[in-house]
């Protein structure tokens, strides 16, 4: 339904996209939005807004994912009030952000984020931005961007043109500045701009070609693919714990397995995981396949409302790394043990340098690797306390996962599995199988001498 409500709007579609001064005002009867799909908070928001004087709109994701029938897991507003002013008119509301300011207005739950226009960042020639407003890197980077401007200049700075898409909930009017709702029906990802300026600027809009081009099922523009692969190294530049932030976008939003694959495809997994993507070339077949199931099963649990968590998931990005510094632990001649433990500190220590993995995550990791080799040791108590850790779950499933990946095991997975749904007296005959299979030696046990008696020692 909604591409044929597309096809009513008033110009051609074959041409390509480009910057306008002056929006295409697309009235209500040709677009299919409609206020009522929208947060009341948000609408509410707005109204109050334009009644203090301000202009407001909805934009960006929200707007693009509701043309495309879609419900938008957030509603965002673009306004001409500065973020002091959007705090005098809402009691509700908080400031966050240095190197981009915002206003967050509250209802409950529910938080309205609501921007102010922005402006070109200038350049040395524009002595209307102070250092205070925007700064930038020596690579262009912008290290902050808070000088404001007018509805028009701020649609020209936005990252993509399918969110550069401005609705009046009051009028009913759809503001396009850069033939947004072409690329929408044409299912395009296109940058506004240059796009090698536009990636310098910020790096991580590469990573957001990438997350909108899997979650929306769009192909990215030839023109804002071209230089993705020669710029990716400008990620190296990007604070670690940004990056992070950007991973859990990437990979646990449901389409996963198909972010992974356009990563590779255009160079950028390997700056966010540079040992990884080291281990994987020297391994591809076993690790692709490790981490391509890894995320279709994240995919899996997401679509079936399941929790997930960023620890499994960074347990299976980062062991090949971790298994690549196990074995030069390995052939320096460290024991096993210590050389396991050597080798999960020296992975997460590199990661960390790229993607600042939080300390609740970055734990339970640990143990499901520290757990792998405590799977194989069954014999005596072991395997039924191994049952009552905290994390013997998520190492089984981490297990079955290696084992997916082809990795042998010599059947430990369905050992594990039977055991789990075993009674007590099948588990001591699976315990005792597996003591009657080993290849050590019976242990003797040692015979105990009878204390002599009192009587006996006295002559």
């Amino acid at each position: 339904m909604i591409r044929k409500l597309l096809q009513k709007l008033p110009f051609p579609f074959g041409r390509p996209a480009r910057r306008r001064t002056t929006p295409l005002v697309i009235p209500s009867s040709q677009h299919s939005l409609r206020r009522e799909e929208i947060s009341r908070n948000a609408v509410s928001v707005v109204e109050r807004l334009q009644q203090a004087g301000y202009q407001a709109f909805m934009v960006g994701g929200c707007v693009r994912d509701l043309l495309l029938d879609v419900t938008p897991k957030d509603f965002d507003v673009a306004t001409s009030a500065t973020p002091e002013q959007v705090r005098a008119t809402f009691r509700n509301a908080r400031l966050i952000g240095r190197r981009f300011r915002l206003a967050h207005v509250y209802f409950g739950r529910e938080i309205i984020e609501v921007a102010t226009f922005r402006a070109s960042h200038g350049g040395d020639d524009d002595a209307s931005s102070t250092d205070e407003q925007s700064r930038q890197s020596d690579s262009g980077r912008l290290l902050r961007d808070n000088v404001y401007g007018t509805l028009e200049e701020d649609a020209q700075r936005r990252d993509f043109t399918i969110n550069a898409l401005y609705y009046d909930v009051c009028s009913g009017h759809l503001h396009d500045f850069a033939n947004g709702l072409h690329d929408v029906r044409n299912c395009q990802i296109r940058l506004i701009g240059i796009p090698q300026q536009r990636y310098q600027e910020d790096p991580v809009r590469m990573l957001r070609a990438i997350r909108f081009a899997a979650k929306l099922d769009f192909e990215i523009e030839p023109h804002t693919a071209a230089p993705i692969k020669s710029l990716a190294s400008l990620l190296n530049d990007i604070p670690a714990a940004r990056l992070f932030d950007e991973i859990l976008k990437l990979l646990m939003s449901g389409q996963g397995a198909d972010t992974f694959e356009l990563l590779q495809q255009y160079g950028l997994f390997a700056p966010l995981f540079p040992d990884t993507a080291n281990a994987v070339s020297q391994s591809p077949d076993h690790y692709t396949r490790l981490l391509r199931q890894a995320l279709h099963n994240t995919d899996e649990r997401i679509r079936q409302d399941k929790p997930v968590t960023p620890a499994f998931l960074f347990a299976a990005l980062l062991w090949p790394s971790m298994q690549a510094q196990l074995n030069r632990q390995l052939d320096r001649g460290t024991p096993l043990i210590p050389a396991q433990q050597q080798a999960a500190q020296e992975a997460l220590s590199r990661q960390c340098l790229r993607t600042a993995i939080p300390k609740r995550f970055s734990l339970p990791l640990r143990e499901i690797w520290d757990l792998q080799p405590r799977l194989e040791r069954r014999v005596g108590k072991r395997a039924d306390q191994l049952l009552e850790h905290p994390r013997f779950r998520a190492a089984y499933d981490f297990l079955l996962l290696r084992e997916a990946a082809g990795e042998r095991t010599n059947g430990l997975g369905e050992w594990w599995t039977r055991y789990q749904d075993a009674s007590d007296e099948q588990r001591r005959k699976m315990i005792r199988e597996l003591d009657a299979g080993s290849d050590k030696p019976a242990r003797k046990r040692r015979r105990r001498r009878k204390p002599r008696s009192t009587a006996d020692n006295n002559p």
